[in-house]
């Protein structure tokens, strides 16, 4: 075809086209998909019959028309493929079994050393390998669901991930001490999976974004960031419902020159004043007292409590930590100032804070980041755009782990990934190869 698009092309695309109608708006009947797809009637037939056939697509009973037969409606069948969810988190390794009706069939979590003193310590790489070779066939068996009935395995990560041919997905986590770890390399080495089951490696902050935008509280919106705040920060710009969107190291913007120190090694990060860990170091530095021998999640609790007391049973309201206050209402304004670049960078419909010190947090001081952002972004696009809390909750990364594959199945209009061929060089390479060899 001239436009460079083959009839396969085309067959794939309304095959996408219809999937992604059936499961976002579903169930819909033939008669219905033909306006939402922008298919004629012909088309709309002839891929629901591929798809019927294939059992990716099962009737789900009928709706009356308007002086005719009822129109049978359809749906995705759930049991047609299932996808793995990772979340290598902060305090342990989440594994999670979905249909492809994101229910959850199965899940498996491995804790990783939160005392630690040494950050890159909890994060060793043989560590959460082997959490991964337990944890991803332990969920399979728990289900009872053979590996070759997998779409693939998403995993979010911190850190920067990369692309190589020889390795796959590789991991740059600075903070955590990831130097270019081959992760999907250590993975397929292990041989969990057959190869026909793919892996998709991505940041989690970027997963999240995923989730929100399908599911959460980014749907509908044509351009929207989210941000995850847990032990550190991180964001993702989606440009639409259906786009993956772009992992940005948000947490390492720079906020403040020559402060404080940064687990990256830089000085001066928003994550070094608005990340979970910092900000109970500094409440300590400050003279407060976090609790000790706890986990970041008790330790925030604990500092909300003394700086938002609630009444007794008497109706007495003890008096706030001053301290925690004053570390609360600094970090608001940190995180306003750093939400402002976002919205002046790219100009936002909505941002979204997730993970679970935001979530936590988000509904104590909200409208005070929300003030902040306005007072230090540009007028327009601070006027335009809308500040809120993620509807997905702390588990949000797994789910946008799992949508990774889902979202690749669509894409290719319901067809498994295949083994890639084994690439042969050109002639002439190895022309020149073997010259030089004499």
């Amino acid at each position: 075809m001239r436009s460079g698009r083959t009839v396969r092309d085309l067959r794939r695309e309304n095959r996408t086209a219809v999937l992604q109608r059936l499961y976002f708006d579903g169930p819909l009947s033939r008669f219905s998909l033909g306006p939402v797809t922008g298919l004629s009637s012909g088309s709309v037939s002839n891929v629901v019959s591929e798809l019927v056939a294939e059992g990716l697509v099962e009737e789900a009973g009928s709706v009356d028309s308007a002086g005719g037969r009822p129109r049978t409606l359809l749906r995705i069948s759930a049991h047609s493929g299932y996808m793995i969810g990772v979340d290598v988190g902060e305090t342990r390794v989440r594994i999670e079994l979905f249909d492809l009706a994101l229910t959850e069939l199965a899940r498996v979590e491995r804790p990783l050393a939160t005392e630690s003193p040494r950050r890159v310590d909890r994060y060793d790489v043989g560590v959460v390998v082997g959490h991964l070779r337990e944890g991803i066939p332990e969920v399979l068996s728990q289900a009872g669901i053979p590996a070759e009935r997998l779409l693939g395995v998403g995993i979010g990560v911190p850190g920067i991930v990369a692309g190589s041919a020889e390795d796959g997905a590789v991991v740059h986590g600075q903070t955590i001490g990831w130097d270019a770890v081959p992760l999907e390399r250590l993975l397929r080495e292990s041989r969990l999976l057959p190869e026909t089951v793919p892996y998709y490696i991505d940041n989690g902050a970027k997963t999240l974004g995923q989730a929100e935008m399908w599911f959460g509280a980014g749907r509908g919106a044509q351009n929207a960031v989210v941000v995850l705040f847990g032990s550190g920060v991180g964001a993702c710009v989606v440009t639409d419902d259906m786009r993956s969107g772009m992992a940005l190291e948000w947490g390492h913007l720079t906020v403040r020159v020559r402060g404080r120190q940064c687990r990256c090694g830089a000085k001066g990060c928003l994550e070094a004043y608005a990340g979970a860990e910092a900000l109970l170091e500094r409440w300590a530095e400050a003279g407060g007292r976090p609790p000790t021998g706890v986990d970041e999640e008790t330790a925030l609790t604990a500092m909300l409590a003394a700086a938002y007391p609630v009444p007794d049973a008497e109706g007495t309201t003890p008096p706030a930590d001053a301290t925690a206050l004053a570390v609360l209402e600094e970090t608001a304004e940190y995180l306003g100032a750093g939400l402002s670049d976002l919205i002046n960078l790219f100009q936002p419909e909505r941002i979204l804070v997730g993970g679970w010190a935001g979530l936590q947090l988000g509904r104590r001081f909200l409208d005070t980041v929300r003030t902040h952002a306005a007072s230090y972004s540009l007028k327009y696009p601070a006027a335009r755009v809308e500040i809120d809390l993620g509807t997905l909750g702390p588990d949000a990364v797994t789910v946008g782990a799992a949508i990774l594959p889902l979202a690749d199945f669509f894409a290719r209009g319901g067809r498994r990934a295949e083994a890639a061929p084994e690439q042969q060089s050109p002639v002439w390479q190895t022309s020149l190869r073997e010259r030089a060899a004499q």
